[in-house]
């Protein structure tokens, strides 16, 4: 039998809840869903670390981020050519020790050159986030500015595929659209601007006070919807080449303002835009594999790196524990040898990738790997593992545990100050803390427990310098 492609598909910034096989029914993502219905889609599905850089580092390690890379945000571009972080073998490297040829089309984000840690074939952005006029490398050269970076990147894993027909050796494609990250600006998304309209989009209770006024935030919005204020406002891009273009004015510009009328509805319409773009995108790698009769026996993997809040407790961006921020979508499809199934027993976690498309492929996930081999699960063998549990931390210190019911987290660098406990079969928008209720005194010490004694047996990577 001859060794199954496998193609790893990792979005930005899409969180489960605007996913129509995660039960919205507004968005249109008619692609996702029918992967969904033909693979394996796991209904509780967690990032590790609801940060780009820590969670794509432990897609590719099978690692958490306090081992693997760092708990925050550090890449620059383009990635550095000395590899400082990603040490033990990675799922790239152990494939291409299979005999795979591997690549990478899209966004890396990730140190070091992903040519350092087994990639064959690397095509990636530069500019971390933008999609007009783009920027791409090509093994480490520069290509030249794109004018719709998600089309283009399409185009390029068509072309990708087409050279391997009839190519007898196996291939490992890591394929990393970036949609839906901001910037949502409408003269970003292009035609995907108006796919929806105001009146078409559900808001999560969550974005309401008490007094029903729905969140603002315009400091936000402008990070939102322009695409260089963060970088302007915040720190800059760490170690960026002066040539890639990023601002150099670190300071408010008249220009910088948004819309009048602009509101929480108005961004979401953008990211439900957003999501649809990258539904098409995976549409066009569908029909590809199709057109080679590739796309039943292909182990095709889609998830995300992490949610956004966008508004759920007046919060935006990443970076929390909130369910918003570290739910994602996750679905497995290999018609050949999975069977559609959904799984609600077991939180699966981005860490758990890596072991598990190894253990598809009848290989012995590496010690070196943190993530647990949920092979057994895609194939129906079990519904869940002894610990049915999925692990988080945040760049402010909090640390998470996340059951298929509950979700528990205190913070690590404030003496274990509690975070919350929250019921989510009860309370899935997270809107009553339950953590002083004399009730879950004892469901509190378990959760609390579990969440120690990981932490105990992670290791932390200590801090290099230089």
């Amino acid at each position: 039998m001859s060794k199954p492609n496998v193609i790893l598909v990792m979005c930005d910034m899409l969180r489960a809840h605007e996913v129509g096989a995660y039960g919205n029914d507004v968005v249109r993502t008619p692609v996702l869903d029918r992967l969904a219905a033909r693979g394996v889609r796991f209904e509780h599905a967690v990032t590790n670390n609801p940060v780009c850089q820590p969670a794509r580092s432990s897609l590719m390690s099978g690692q958490y981020s306090r081992t693997c890379s760092v708990i925050g945000n550090s890449a620059g571009d383009p990635p550095r050519q000395e590899r400082r972080e990603l040490l033990d073998p990675t799922l790239p490297e152990l494939l291409r020790d299979q005999g795979y040829r591997t690549a990478l089309i899209g966004k890396w984000h990730i140190d070091p050159d992903p040519r350092l840690v087994g990639f064959d074939y690397a095509y990636h952005c530069t500019v971390i986030h933008r999609y007009r006029e783009q920027l791409y490398m090509e093994n480490g050269k520069q290509v030249g500015r794109v004018d719709f970076g998600p089309d283009h990147e399409a185009e390029r894993v068509d072309a990708w595929l087409a050279e391997r027909a009839g190519d007898e050796q196996p291939f490992f494609l890591y394929y990393s659209p970036g949609f839906p990250h901001m910037p949502l600006a409408p003269h970003e998304l292009e035609r995907y601007a108006d796919a929806y309209g105001r009146d078409e989009i559900p808001l999560r209770p969550n974005v309401f006070d008490a007094d029903g006024v729905m969140s603002h935030d315009e400091f936000w919005f402008k990070i939102y919807t322009i695409w260089d204020y963060f970088y302007r406002h915040w720190n800059g891009c760490i170690d960026a080449a002066p040539d890639l273009g990023y601002p150099t004015d670190l300071v408010e510009r008249p220009t910088d303002r948004v819309p009048e009328g602009f509101d929480l509805r108005e961004l979401t319409r953008l990211y439900y835009g957003a999501t649809t773009c990258l539904d098409d995108q995976l549409g066009r790698l569908v029909d590809s594999l199709e057109a080679q009769d590739m796309l039943d026996d292909t182990i095709l993997v889609f998830l995300s790196d992490h949610g956004d809040n966008l508004g759920s407790h007046n919060l935006y961006n990443k970076g929390t524990l909130n369910e918003e921020s570290i739910r994602v979508p996750m679905m497995w499809h290999c018609p050949d040898q999975l069977a559609p199934r959904v799984n609600d027993q077991q939180v699966a976690q981005i860490v758990d990738v890596a072991p598990t498309i190894l253990g598809l492929l009848g290989l012995e996930p590496p010690a070196h790997m943190h993530g647990r081999d949920l092979s057994g699960l895609l194939r129906g063998e079990q519904e869940a593992l002894a610990d049915t549990a999925g692990y988080i931390e945040c760049t402010s210190g909090a640390i998470g545990i996340r059951t298929p019911t509950h979700a528990y987290g205190v913070n690590i660098a404030k003496d274990l100050a509690p975070w919350g406990l929250y019921d989510l079969t009860t309370d899935p928008y997270q809107q009553q803390d339950l953590i002083a209720a004399p009730a879950t005194a004892e469901l509190r010490a378990d959760l609390h427990a579990r969440l120690m004694a990981w932490d105990a047996r992670t290791p932390v990577r200590p801090p290099r310098t230089g």
